[in-house]
């Protein structure tokens, strides 16, 4: 980076998984059931949480107590999950913002830039529904809707509003409601991309930017790249991302996947959080941290194995590998329903799983080009856009 360029990190990394599985009583996110009560409260708790945490870090407690606030920046930029009280940076050095968020569009975004957004067909984030909705299925997405934006009004304002005042209200500014300030943005930048997300209505300045994070793929390590490309009847990708850990899947959950991996002709590469896994099959590899959108690159990636999160979705989309989705909280259950309605995904419950479900539905992805096919198409869209989202 320039001479332009300051990095503050935030540190200690905030640990917010203690005060998250005491929300649901759980001790591990495998615990977690598709609750609304508690998706609402985890990220309300999640939001304000990180907010104090990074607002009281001295390195930030100096940017906000500034002697020379005027001309020293031009615009900023804040990440919209829950973390509003950020946005009064922007009158302490008056200056736009631009909020970026990195998740999909939401409905309260749209209401950020004044639309009406119709519940009768555009699903919750959080909901395991589509465009495509029965009448009871409408009316639940109604309700979801409705009592988010009665939850964010009446609960998770005022208590960033508290955050404002208790970090910003010793300065010599009036500073607005942080729901005022939410409807204050200049622009807002969207991880989300045509055919991935629910159609609904939008404006100019709300920009999809889906995949901007996906780069062209890198050299594989060494031990990876013999791995993958010596598996003769192709590979097997199994990750379930970075909060839901496979080291702390119940051990009669790791003995099915052990089992139903030994019955394959594939390779599997397996993101595990241990050094080891007793009782290896031959024929399967764990990591503590894998490539991962380097390894969907490769050829012989059949199948990703995957909880949902929008991140991993797009990568498989991007690479045209199907998926085989296990989802466990907030817009996994979105993600992996379109994706089995547009045909290159199937979506299985993980507390209810089965070897026969299991090994089944590998077999359906491996050996039907169906799903492949689909895929294939599907990536052609996500792909074809006038420029590239950097």
């Amino acid at each position: 980076m320039g001479a332009n360029y300051t990095e503050i990190l935030i540190e200690p990394v905030y640990d917010f998984w203690t005060e998250i599985h005491s929300s649901f009583g759980g001790k591990t996110i495998y615990d977690m059931r598709n609750d609304l009560d508690i998706f609402l409260n985890m990220v309300v708790l999640l939001g304000l949480s990180t907010t104090e945490h990074a607002l009281k870090q001295p390195k930030i407690q100096a940017i906000i107590n500034a002697k020379k606030t005027q001309g020293v920046y031009d615009l900023l930029l804040v990440e919209q999950f829950y973390q509003d009280a950020f946005s009064a940076l922007a009158h302490v050095y008056n200056i736009p913002v631009i909020s970026v968020a990195t998740f999909a569009q939401q409905t309260f975004m749209s209401e950020m830039f004044g639309i009406i957004q119709p519940w009768s067909y555009v699903p919750h984030g959080f909901l395991p529904l589509t465009e495509h909705m029965t009448f009871f299925e409408r009316v639940y997405n109604t309700y979801t809707s409705l009592r988010t934006d009665l939850d964010r009004e009446f609960r998770y304002f005022p208590k960033m509003d508290v955050l404002v005042q208790k970090y910003f209200g010793h300065l010599p500014i009036k500073f607005p409601s942080t729901s005022e300030m939410n409807r204050n943005l200049s622009a807002i930048l969207i991880n989300n991309y045509t055919p991935l997300g629910a159609a609904g209505p939008t404006t100019d300045n709300m920009i999809n930017v889906g995949g901007m994070h996906i780069y062209p793929p890198k050299a594989l390590p060494s031990d990876l790249q013999q791995f993958l490309d010596e598996a003769e009847h192709g590979a097997i990708y199994f990750s379930l991302g970075s909060q839901v850990q496979s080291k702390d899947m119940p051990i009669e959950k790791l003995r099915l996947f052990l089992n139903v991996f030994g019955q394959l002709n594939q390779r599997v590469l397996w993101k595990f959080e241990n050094d080891s896994l007793p009782d290896l099959p031959s024929n399967v590899m764990v990591k503590k941290w894998l490539p991962q959108s380097d390894i969907l690159a490769h050829p012989n990636v059949r199948v990703f194995i995957s909880h949902g999160g929008l991140f991993g979705s797009q990568e498989a989309v991007y690479h045209a590998v199907p998926v085989l989705g296990m989802p466990f909280y907030c817009d996994q259950h979105l993600n992996l329903r379109k994706a089995e309605n547009n045909g290159y995904a199937i979506m299985l419950d993980f507390h209810t799983l089965t070897v026969e479900q299991l090994k089944n539905s590998l077999q359906q992805l491996v050996h039907n080009n169906t799903y492949r096919d689909n895929i294939k198409r599907f990536s052609s869209i996500f792909r074809d856009r006038p420029m590239g989202p950097r």
